[in-house]
């Protein structure tokens, strides 16, 4: 007997609790679930928005290099409707490319810079970030070039940054800073590439 009282004493209890705390409950009960099933129907977007664009983005790199205007266009809706998969960043990179073949600088700077504020992987902002200086340097815009490289974070690419550094700041009348910039280029280069045993002579031209 005194069992069942006990267990009536926290049915009780809990029928209080219920009255002043249930609807709470419920409430707080369903709002675990909507999320849930938010964030699956979320995950199931994305992977399904990704899937696409990996399929547009294989139709982009078999297109004939000098069908320009097709490039733009399937470009175009990779880095409008996919700018969240890595995708429309290596799209843009692409694209600048064909529009440089076909003399279009504007247009590839465009989607270079592009690149550079909107690219997922980092890699493909420092490969952009490169071909934008270098434009850049061909263009004699020095001190826009050097901004660009400034913004490579990518250390992968550290070699290849430096050495371009280092031939505008050549370019600039900076032999100092270019010394110092082939050196760290030569750090950070493949021993036995054919860029580092460049490198190594445009250093050994400034005495060192």
């Amino acid at each position: 007997m005194a069992y069942d009282l006990e267990e009536q004493e926290q049915l009780d209890e809990f029928k209080a609790w219920w009255n002043k705390h249930g609807k709470m409950a419920i409430n707080l009960v369903l709002a675990v679930l909507i999320a849930y099933a938010g964030w699956q129907a979320y995950g199931y977007f994305q992977n399904k928005k990704a899937v696409e664009a990996s399929e547009l983005y294989q139709a982009l790199v078999v297109t004939d290099i000098n069908k320009t205007a097709e490039i733009k266009t399937q470009s175009a809706k990779l880095m409008d409707s996919y700018a969240g998969t890595p995708y429309a960043g290596r799209a843009a990179v692409f694209a600048a490319k064909a529009n440089f073949a076909a003399n279009d600088d504007k247009s590839a700077k465009a989607q270079l810079e592009w690149a550079i504020k909107n690219a997922k992987e980092g890699a493909v902002k420092a490969i952009a970030g490169l071909h934008l200086a270098s434009v850049l340097f061909e263009e004699k815009d020095y001190d826009g070039a050097q901004i660009v490289l400034a913004a490579i974070s990518d250390k992968g690419y550290e070699g290849l940054k430096a050495s371009l550094q280092g031939d505008v700041y050549l370019a600039q009348g900076k032999q100092a800073e270019a010394k110092k910039a082939f050196e760290s280029a030569l750090d950070n280069l493949d021993a036995q590439g054919r860029l580092h045993q460049y490198t190594q002579q445009k250093l050994e031209s400034l005495g060192a």
